[in-house]
Order: C-alpha cells, then sequence, then structure tokens
C-alpha cells in the first residue's frame, strides 16, 4: 500500500467530525484471558450486542485472530464483515487509523505509533501494526506520523478545532522529547487543525492516562458534551469543573463560543472481586486494577453512527437521564443505550473499541 512522504494538511486532508457520514465502522473481537475474565467470554457476549447496534445503522468489520475466527463467525450475525487479523487487544479507537479526507471525497489514513498508553500493557506490537492492515485492505493511501498518539486521545469538530487534554498527549510516556508546541504542530499537519484546545486531565482514574474521549466530545460544530457530576467530594468534580472554565473561555477554530452540555457519570462505579477471577493460565491479569478500585467510566463515551448514536449503559440510577440528553443533542438520530459494563472491565468504552471510516465520495 503507498506510503505518502507528504503531510494531509499539505495535500488538502484533514479528519472530518465522527458525526459526518461513514461508509463503516472498524472493531476488533476480545480474545486474551489475561485481559477479559473468564476466557474473554462474557467480553464477546457484550461485544456482539453492541456490534449489532451499530450495524443497525452502517456497514462493521469485525477483525478476528486467527485461534478466534470461527468462535467470532458463530456469534457475529451474518451482515458483519469478518476478516483474519492479528492484534494484541480490541482497542481499536487506539491502533486503528485515523482517517482523514479532501474536498473530492478521498479517503487516506494516518498511522500514528501506539505503545500500548505508555507501556501499560504487553505485548502492543501486533496492535502497532494493525493501523497499515486496515488501509491496506481498504486500498487507502497512509500517511505515517512520527509521533506515538491513540485516537481516543483527540477529538475534532470537522471544522479546524481539536479537544484533548495534557495528562494524555503531553505525557512522558508516549513522547517525551515533544514540547506541547511541537506535539500542536504534529497535529496540525496531520489532521489539518488550526485550533487546539487544551484541557487538564481525564476521566478521574481512567488508565488510559486522560484520554478526552472519556471526558468530552463534539456533537456537532460548536457544541460539545462533558461528563459531569454534581457531588463535590467526588475528585470527578473538579476535574470537570476545570474542563467546564475552560471550554467556557475558548472559541473554535471558527470564532464561536461553545455550547457546553454537562452529562451526569454513572455511579461511581467499582471493580467486584468476582470479575477479577477466573482468569486463564496463571490466572494473573493483565491490568492493574483491584477488587473495590473505581471504573473509570462515563456516558460520554458514545460512538456516533450514521442516524444512530450507541450510548453506554451501566444498570445505573443515572442511564435513563444520559440517555435522554443525548437524544435531545441529536434529535436526528436514534439513541440506542448497550449495556457495556463487561467492557469497561477491561478498561474502555463503546467509543473505545470502534472506528469510524468517513464516506468515500461525500
Amino acid at each position: 500500500m503507498r506510503v505518502l512522504a507528504s503531510t494531509p494538511r499539505a495535500d488538502g486532508f484533514h479528519m472530518p467530525g465522527e458525526f459526518e457520514p461513514h461508509d463503516g465502522c472498524w472493531m476488533l473481537f476480545p480474545f486474551r484471558g489475561d485481559v477479559w475474565r473468564q476466557k474473554a467470554v462474557p467480553a464477546q457476549q457484550a461485544f456482539v450486542e453492541i456490534v449489532k447496534a451499530v450495524a443497525r445503522f452502517e456497514p462493521v468489520t469485525v477483525g478476528a485472530t486467527r485461534e478466534q475466527y470461527e468462535q467470532a463467525a458463530r456469534l457475529l450475525p451474518d451482515n458483519i464483515r469478518l476478516v483474519e487479523l492479528s492484534y494484541d487487544d480490541i482497542w481499536m479507537r487506539d491502533c486503528g487509523p485515523t482517517f482523514v479526507v479532501n474536498g473530492r471525497g478521498d479517503v487516506r489514513g494516518v498511522n500514528w505509533q501506539f505503545n500500548a498508553w505508555g507501556g501499560l500493557y504487553a505485548p502492543y506490537d501486533q496492535d502497532n501494526l494493525v493501523a497499515p492492515k486496515v488501509l491496506a485492505l481498504e486500498r487507502a493511501p497512509r500517511y505515517d506520523a512520527p509521533c506515538i498518539m491513540e485516537g481516543g486521545a483527540i477529538h475534532v469538530d470537522g471544522e479546524g478545532t481539536l479537544i484533548t487534554t495534557r495528562e494524555c498527549l503531553l505525557n512522558a510516556k508516549r513522547n517525551a522529547d515533544l514540547s506541547q508546541a511541537q506535539v500542536e504542530a504534529l497535529l496540525m499537519d496531520y489532521l489539518n487543525v488550526g485550533k487546539i484546545i487544551w484541557l487538564d486531565d481525564g476521566v478521574y482514574l481512567d488508565e488510559t492516562g486522560g484520554h478526552v474521549d472519556n471526558l468530552c466530545c463534539f456533537v456537532r460544530p460548536g457544541v460539545v458534551a462533558l461528563t459531569w457530576t454534581d457531588d463535590e467530594n467526588d475528585p470527578q468534580h473538579a476535574i470537570s469543573q476545570r474542563a467546564y472554565a475552560i471550554l467556557q473561555n475558548e472559541r473554535d477554530a471558527r470564532g464561536r463560543k461553545l455550547e457546553i452540555h454537562k452529562i451526569h457519570q454513572p455511579g461511581p462505579l467499582y471493580f467486584g472481586a468476582e470479575e477479577l477471577e477466573e482468569t486463564e493460565d496463571s490466572g494473573q491479569i493483565n491490568i492493574d486494577f483491584a477488587a473495590g478500585d473505581r471504573l473509570p467510566v462515563s456516558y460520554i463515551n458514545f460512538y456516533i453512527a450514521n442516524g444512530g448514536v450507541i450510548v453506554p449503559t451501566y444498570d445505573d440510577a443515572h442511564d435513563a437521564a444520559a440517555l435522554a440528553q443525548i437524544a435531545a443533542l441529536f434529535p436526528e438520530r436514534q439513541v440506542v443505550g448497550v449495556y457495556a459494563r463487561e467492557i469497561a472491565l477491561g478498561g474502555g468504552s463503546i467509543h473505545c473499541i470502534t472506528q469510524q471510516q468517513p464516506r468515500a465520495g461525500a
């Protein structure tokens, strides 16, 4: 597949907003017994329900390892494209490509370097090859970005504005040799944005090191949703307060003040002892959690599909209000809640396991 020596910005390509039309969605089938409990069977069941929800609105391609291909084929609906692919875990948002488009509707991809959120998990060598493989399957030319980054670290409005966090992109375990100005220059070159809004921190105890997609996202240009809590004793309260203050005082790339919508977080929710048992082989899991630790969950980690929004739910008292608020923010789309606690046990949620492919020719 053709590797381009230039940058998207130089070639007139940019990252569109997630709310713009898609050709489809990419996902990866869970399999690791040292990450997912009970040999990943509950995670696979939860994953399939999310796939079904997304597939109501757009085509879905699922990658599965050679060993798990037949299991995935048994569980997934017939309308899902299933491809054999090597990878280390299911976080397609972070290890997959970031697609970019131009004014003629051409689609290309950015291949970021991936180091498992600063070496948090191992191995991750196969994850680092996922983006080139996806782009080769789609026959999309690719740009190899000279930095470590994950898709969950950014959210864009498609009109030149990007939101991220300092906790994540200025983390020394990712690009220790890059200053904030150098990170900004790379984002501008490879996503073709003109304005970067820096929030301080991500969701409390988020093991990704502050991914913005769990905290704040664009609903459409000029409008953002922000995870919130009214509990002043909750550490998340101060994080969300700081983010709100920053967003209130910023303008986007086109000079608009932002319209901010607060979505109250679930719970707080915590790991149960039984959920950290029954792992494969040695019984040691490849995540640094213990019973009673807090789950870093929010409703902001939703996926915007063609005509739909797939929202994580947690059998929590805040579920109904969050779904109603999100439905009000997307009146032209159908909001679908999917129980996602099992995915949260692995460290993420629905947005983390999905990656949109923009519509060619749009």
